[in-house]
């Protein structure tokens, strides 16, 4: 697995505004051009949102909606079809979008998503409405759902496209499940913190099942960037500008280590006023300033992408957001010593 699958390019976190799927997988097949991605569309209700697309990726795992969100079932219900459904509709339109441009057999890459172990344990409950995560049992089975899942959606991809596919395991609630700050049951107990070394062994599990290369993405403030660096991920990605002055020494020797960082530079929700490409690219320039590192990394080992998903924007801040990451990634590529 090579993180160069991941580097020196401008690709998408994942969901994208609006309901309409063939619109969205066109402007992303067409506008992210190094690595495209299967486009997620939260805002078609159930089953379209993180949680409920990973469920129906996952094997031997079933989700149903309970006022509190999802729960494990035994059995199909309407929001696990509704999930698939959703994502057999979303392959179908992306096979048909890949075949009119002609790009089958032409070498891109696709990029698909799917929320990682810890954060589906984490918002997923068992019968009796605790989360997952307090059951070491359920996690792992998790994990082992989640690793066979995604390899199997990964192989279907390729026979789809005949393409090469990479991953991203999406984990907001990491930072939290190391840090035991998750609330429990009642809301006033917490769920025990998963130790590190549990994690990593997990984590890794998944990666070698899926056997391609991985990367993690973690949007919230807090990322483990050293616990990412010591796992088998080809990449991590993180947003740039909560990056805290302690995550320095971890991102330093995940680069040293040879990884891509794929920094989030582009705002997810459009600012006003709209800023220059060059102010948003600041902030990765100055990180690698800062570690020491020649200005060259930029091209090698850095790539750029929204903050976090683009679910919650407008089409017309999406569109913004794909050109400002392509100007950030084209301008560390070709002069990197100029900004």
């Amino acid at each position: 697995m090579s993180s160069r699958d991941f580097a020196g390019l401008a690709t998408g976190i994942g969901s994208w505004p609006g309901t309409d799927i063939a619109e969205a997988a066109a402007i992303v097949v067409g506008e992210f051009t190094d690595l495209a991605h299967l486009v997620e569309l939260p805002a078609r209700g159930l089953g379209a949102d993180m949680i409920g697309r990973t469920g129906a990726i996952m094997v031997d795992f079933e989700l149903d909606v309970r006022t509190s969100g999802y729960r494990v079932v035994p059995r199909p219900m309407l929001a696990g079809r509704r999930a698939t459904d959703f994502l057999t509709e979303d392959l179908d339109v992306l096979e048909e979008i890949w075949e009119v441009s002609g790009l089958r057999g032409s070498g891109r890459t696709i990029k698909v998503q799917a929320a990682g172990p810890f954060t589906m344990a984490a918002q997923v409950e068992l019968r009796h409405g605790h989360r997952a995560l307090t059951d070491r049992g359920a996690l792992r089975h998790i994990a082992e759902s989640l690793g066979e899942g995604v390899r199997l959606h990964c192989a279907e991809v390729t026979r789809r496209l005949g393409a090469e596919v990479v991953v991203q395991l999406d984990e907001p609630s990491l930072a939290a499940v190391l840090a035991g700050s998750l609330s429990g049951i009642t809301g006033l107990d917490s769920v025990r913190a998963v130790p590190e070394p549990d994690v990593l062994e997990l984590l890794d599990l998944v990666i070698e099942t899926i056997d391609l290369p991985v990367a993690v993405h973690c949007c919230d403030g807090g990322a483990p960037v050293d616990l990412l660096r010591r796992s088998r991920v080809a990449a991590v990605s993180v947003d740039a500008t909560a990056l805290r002055r302690t995550d320095f020494d971890g991102i330093g020797e995940l680069l040293q280590g040879g990884k891509t960082l794929m920094l989030g530079l582009i705002p997810s929700e459009a600012p006003v006023p709209t800023p220059h490409w060059r102010e948003l690219a600041q902030p990765g320039v100055t990180l690698i300033d800062r570690l020491g590192f020649d200005r060259s990394v930029l091209a090698a080992q850095i790539s750029v992408t929204p903050v976090c998903g683009l679910a919650g924007s407008t089409p017309e801040w999406a569109r913004s957001a794909v050109g400002l990451a392509r100007d950030i990634a084209d301008a560390f590529a070709d002069a990197p010593d100029s900004l």
